[in-house]
């Protein structure tokens, strides 16, 4: 028996210090808790709303951040931890199932979460090793509890003895199929490649900038502003050091920062919003239509980004828009976006957009239909998106995105156009779409999609490598940014026009 354990006549240890001299937290368990790294809590509670209660990490993060008063260094270590251990989950699960003696699974989900921050820290921040593991251990022991402590010190001390490279390295050397091998370094599932490579040839690129396009979704979204014409101004935004927009009008880069303190956030006549969607709303009050009267249609308006700048657009023209969202709460959020836009320029539905036709004696003259879709193309914005999504998701959201896009063409007149646009490169949820309803219709015919985007954009947008559109072979052309290429959501986009 080792000294150590060797109890004397009283039952006590030998060579045990005396309980005055042992040194003792003066914090009780309720204060350690409260006093927990605030930018690690912060990063903590967010990847626990998004895995534990399907909350958006965009949503979340920016709440949980102004909740905990965090300052400006905080929030950014906070903001880069969360967002990067949702991008990259799907790595780091398969590195810390080389570290975990069960299946991940079996692991409480507090647990994996923040091991998952841990891993996030050791192999992809600039976090000395010592000060990954021992605040990551601390986080665990004031959150969940001192059992649990053990288990991840000694699982990120596993993580630790390889570089990140030699992870990959493993990692890809276990699977036989590229796409595999592309999803592991890269933490995309692998029918997500697959489905990307695809999108990436259909759209006349070379299908090897999928690297580019896997890597590009996974660095922060820069974030993009835009004044509402004739009503917002961006000079404050600019003066604060945000950049000119490249690729549409009235629209910036932001500097970083909170941009909710900019002149004209508070009020929505300056908004947060991708160059990509403000050029879908521009495109469709660019396109062209003859003996236009002014009334124009939202078919899917929440959370109501485009919705307000197209009825801002609209004012402009004086045309109305007539925007409608199926969601009471989304809804909500339109009318809220709307507010900065005089009244007389806009009416707001609640309702589905599929039974709008029966509504509307006469028809539109045009029609914005921005469908629900997988949000393939915007997973730099919405970091947890790419593991919640499934191929079920994509054909189950096909058939409505087919009875959108029906529904929206008979509420049009005959020489109006109908606008469809989806913040997804999938295929199926693309070319597919489109080409099923025009063939099926002999109303409908294809316009030069490209041609209103170019005017619509600033000058030279599209020029060499960055060309967007595509030819169909009915004639016409549609639109197809990309994150990697155009600095934007991959937004889709081809306008339509009602011939009979």
């Amino acid at each position: 028996m080792s000294e150590r354990g060797y109890r004397n006549a009283k039952g006590h240890e030998r060579n045990r210090r005396a309980q005055k001299d042992r040194p003792f937290s003066a914090q009780a368990p309720g204060q350690r808790r409260r006093l927990s790294d605030p930018a690690r809590l912060t990063a903590y509670q967010a990847l626990r709303a998004v895995n534990g209660e399907d909350a958006y990490g965009n949503l979340v993060l920016p709440h949980l951040v102004r909740k905990n008063r965090l300052d400006k260094r905080d929030a950014a270590f906070a903001t880069e931890l969360a967002y990067g251990a949702m991008r990259r989950q799907g790595t780091w699960d398969a590195v810390l199932g080389h570290c975990v003696d069960r299946p991940l699974k079996d692991l409480d989900p507090q647990v994996l979460d923040a091991l998952r921050l841990g891993a996030h820290q050791l192999l992809a921040m600039r976090v000395p090793d010592h000060a990954a593991l021992d605040a990551t251990v601390g986080l665990v022991r004031g959150e969940i509890g001192q059992g649990p402590a053990g288990l991840v010190n000694a699982v990120l001390r596993k993580v630790a003895r390889q570089s990140t490279e030699e992870w990959l390295d493993q990692l890809e050397a276990a699977e036989s199929d590229d796409l595999r091998k592309l999803g592991v370094r890269y933490s995309h599932p692998a029918w997500e490649v697959r489905a990307l490579r695809r999108a990436l040839r259909m759209s006349g690129r070379p299908q090897e900038e999928i690297v580019d396009l896997l890597e590009t979704n996974n660095a922060p979204a820069r974030v993009h502003l835009v004044a509402l014409p004739g009503l917002g101004s961006l000079a404050a935004a600019l003066d604060a050091g945000a950049t000119p927009g490249t690729l549409v009008a009235d629209s910036a880069e932001s500097a970083g920062g909170d941009v909710h303190r900019i002149p004209g956030t508070r009020d929505g006549t300056v908004r947060v919003q991708d160059a990509g969607s403000q050029l879908v709303a521009r495109v469709m009050a660019d396109v062209p239509v003859a003996d236009d009267q002014g009334k124009w249609a939202d078919f899917c308006a929440g959370p109501g980004g485009k919705a307000s700048l197209l009825a801002a657009l609209a004012d402009q023209q004086d045309a109305r828009l007539y925007a409608n969202e199926v969601s009471d709460h989304r809804a909500d959020l339109v009318e809220q976006a709307l507010g900065a836009v005089p009244d007389r320029a806009w009416t707001l539905r609640v309702g589905d957009g599929r039974d709008i036709p029966g509504e509307m004696p006469g028809g539109f003259d045009r029609v914005l239909v921005d469908v629900p879709c997988t949000g393939l193309g915007a997973l730099r914005r919405r970091p947890e998106a790419r593991w919640r999504r499934t191929p079920a998701d994509v054909a189950e959201l096909g058939s409505l995105q087919r009875e959108l896009l029906s529904a929206a063409l008979d509420s049009t007149r005959p020489g109006g156009v109908v606008l469809y646009a989806t913040c997804s490169p999938h295929t199926a949820e693309t070319l597919d779409v489109v080409s099923d309803i025009v063939t099926a219709r002999e109303d409908t015919e294809i316009l030069d999609t490209g041609e209103s985007a170019r005017r619509a954009a600033l000058p030279g947008a599209f020029e060499g490598d960055r060309r967007a559109d595509l030819e169909w072979p009915e004639g016409g052309t549609s639109v197809q940014l990309w994150p990697h290429v155009h600095g934007t959501d991959a937004m889709f986009m081809i306008a339509l026009r009602k011939t009979a």
